[in-house]
């Protein structure tokens, strides 16, 4: 683990621990931050398969505090675009740089705090929306791609279930399903490699390996004490007023992704 700094481990253990946060139901828009504090830590090469597992387990964890809770209709009528969404996600890995990578994630972050900041004057005055097939099916392969490619699928979905008004416990429990089956699709493509599957629609990167599994593992404890402390603080802490420090972490970690401001100048480096 000679290749990440301290700081860097510091940052990565901050994104996971914002993992447990938002699947405790506290400040959901902390689960937008955890690429780019990964891609600040380890880089953009490593930080999507570091985090897949981490998010996977954080995925299991909730589900058994919401299990039979969801809207089990919207998981169906996403899933095929999800699938969709997927492999066309996985035929974009890879032909992005560094810089690219950072760009896109960074853009993620702040169309997602500028949804987030508007959603209520958006919906206030619209009735209850119903999904039907039409609508879900370019809805699932946005979450498809932009999950698989920056694991940033967060604001899609939300454009997609805050409009059915549904039950705040519904409401998570069926965000929860719907990472679960995208996170668990995407899982082959990160594990495999090339090699393994050589058929171009079903390109495989081997974003998850030794290394990067071993990064998950020595991260994992702090997921169930950010649930932990997520479970604390909505009993202790106005979600509002934290939320706004959320969005400004957000918005702020997103135009540092996209135009790479050097802060060592303010402490003069």
């Amino acid at each position: 683990m000679a290749d990440a700094s301290v700081s860097s481990w510091v940052i990565a253990y901050a994104a996971v621990l914002f993992i447990g946060l938002s699947k405790a139901g506290f400040g959901g828009g902390l689960g937008m931050l955890t690429t780019p504090l990964c891609v600040m830590a380890f880089g953009s090469k490593d930080a999507v398969g570091i985090l897949l597992p981490l998010l996977c387990a954080g995925d299991a964890f909730t589900l058994y505090h919401y299990w039979g809770k969801w809207e089990k209709r919207n998981v169906i009528l996403l899933l095929p675009g999800v699938l969709l969404g997927v492999l066309v996600g996985v035929q974009l890995i890879g032909h992005f740089s560094a810089r690219q990578f950072n760009i896109v994630i960074g853009i993620l972050a702040i169309v997602f705090v500028v949804f987030q900041l508007t959603k209520e004057r958006i919906f206030a005055a619209e009735s209850a929306f119903k999904p039907n097939h039409k609508i879900a099916l370019p809805f699932g392969v946005g979450i498809g791609i932009t999950s698989t490619f920056a694991h940033g699928a967060g604001p899609v979905a939300a454009l997609y279930l805050v409009p059915q008004k549904l039950a705040k416990e519904v409401f998570v429990a069926t965000n929860i399903l719907i990472f679960t089956c995208v996170n668990w699709i995407k899982m082959p493509f990160f594990v495999l490699d090339r090699t393994m599957i050589d058929v171009p629609v079903l390109a495989a990167h081997a974003l998850i390996n030794k290394e990067t599994l071993l990064k998950s593992l020595i991260l994992l404890p702090i997921l169930p004490i950010g649930v932990w402390v997520g479970v604390w603080l909505n009993r202790k802490v106005s979600e509002k007023v934290f939320m706004r420090l959320v969005y400004l972490f957000t918005f702020l970690t997103g135009l540092h992704l996209i135009f790479n401001f050097n802060f060592g100048v303010l402490f003069g480096r």
